[in-house]
């Protein structure tokens, strides 16, 4: 049962309980225990409540770990990888952010989590202000992140999460985006 379970999501990458329930695990606390008993075993960690991701054969458990992007992706719907994470990600900045930054119209508890040593920001914005996304792979995972220009519009809105004004200056200095769409941005 332990084994056909974990086969199953192990095409996933990182679960949810529910996505685990959807699979005809409908008894919520017996799934509680069988994901137990495969984190002790080294076959999926915890992400945080109700959240896992598979531990790859051969992997060793607490050294391995997902994309950060993939990682945050499972903390909030919507996510969109953001602010200063962008910047890095589009070549904007030589500074490697150390916290990943997410926006989205979601409520959460906690706006900073820690996951395996990575920090994670995530900024609460309003539904109007989600435009200017593209989904790019990582590790088989489409991830949300914000494009050039929206990049640049977010950090110019909140540059406290983008390394300060002049992080934000070096992008508009590089001039690889689109002129146009960055004002239509800035006009919405």
């Amino acid at each position: 049962m332990r084994i056909n379970l974990l086969d199953e999501l192990s095409k996933k990458k990182a679960f949810t309980i529910e996505d685990a329930r959807q699979l005809g695990y409908t008894n919520k606390n017996v799934l509680k225990v069988i994901l137990s008993r495969l984190e002790k075993k080294g076959w999926v960690e915890r992400i945080e409540k109700g959240k896992y991701m598979v531990i790859p054969l051969g992997a060793e458990k607490g050294k391995y770990t997902l994309h950060e992007f993939v990682l945050g992706s499972f903390l909030v719907d919507p996510c969109i990888i953001s602010y200063w994470s962008a910047l890095n990600y589009y070549g904007f900045t030589e500074q490697i952010p150390r916290t990943v930054f997410i926006q989205t119209t979601a409520r959460k508890k906690h706006q900073q989590v820690t996951i395996f040593g990575i920090p994670y920001k995530i900024v609460r914005i309003k539904k109007e202000k989600i435009f200017g996304t593209e989904k790019v792979w990582f590790e088989n995972t489409q991830v949300n992140v914000t494009n050039k220009e929206k990049t640049i519009i977010d950090c110019l809105d909140k540059p406290q999460y983008a390394g300060g004004i002049i992080e934000v200056a070096k992008a508009i200095q590089t001039e690889d985006y689109d002129k146009k769409m960055l004002v239509h941005y800035a006009k919405k």
